[in-house]
């Protein structure tokens, strides 16, 4: 199919007025299911739960993206260049597990502090992109939660650091949600 070419911002607005909810639904099922292990596994099965739940929220994310209609592998719909830009911010959280791991060797309990901030900062590109406040306040409040409680709930972090996160996506899928309403 041949689309005719749009500017960048056509683009940006064609972007912006998509429903993204499908990647926090994602986040919030991988981190739902890393808590869930914190409270039931041994912390050697809840460190592995960490990293292939929150590995795969990618691809969770494009397997939910068809039942909300978003469906990120239809290649049927014009090339946008925030898509691109929005993967880029993906590999960009992919390769925060660089500081991650070597942090975790050291240090077991730093990993839902590693990976629940490093992870959480492609909220603010995303922000920009679509010209609204809502990626600021994920990526800001995400990142003083897990601050706090890290610190004040050390022997729990592998359990109240991945249900803090998920208490920040369902605030941020409502906000999504709602968006378009308050606009």
């Amino acid at each position: 199919m041949n689309h005719p070419k749009r500017t960048l911002e056509e683009q940006r607005i064609e972007f912006a007025n998509r429903k993204f909810l499908a990647t926090p639904l994602a986040g919030l099922i991988a981190w739902l299911i890393v808590g869930i292990a914190g409270l039931t596994l041994p912390i050697q099965a809840t460190v592995w739960v960490l990293f292939i739940a929150t590995g795969c929220i990618v691809y969770l994310g494009m397997f939910i993206s068809k039942f909300t209609g978003e469906n990120f592998l239809d290649k049927t719909k014009p090339k946008n260049e925030f898509d691109k830009l929005f993967f880029f911010t993906v590999g960009q959280a992919i390769l925060v597990y660089s500081i991650a791991i070597p942090f975790f060797i050291i240090d077991y309990s730093s990993l839902p502090l590693t990976v629940g901030i490093l992870t959480g900062l492609m909220w603010l590109p995303f922000s920009w992109i679509i010209n609204h406040w809502v990626g600021i306040f994920h990526a800001l409040t995400r990142t003083v939660l897990v601050l706090v409680l890290w610190y004040l709930l050390p022997e729990y972090r592998f359990v109240v650091i991945p249900f803090g996160i998920v208490l920040i996506y369902i605030i941020t899928l409502l906000i999504l949600k709602n968006r378009k309403k308050t606009e």
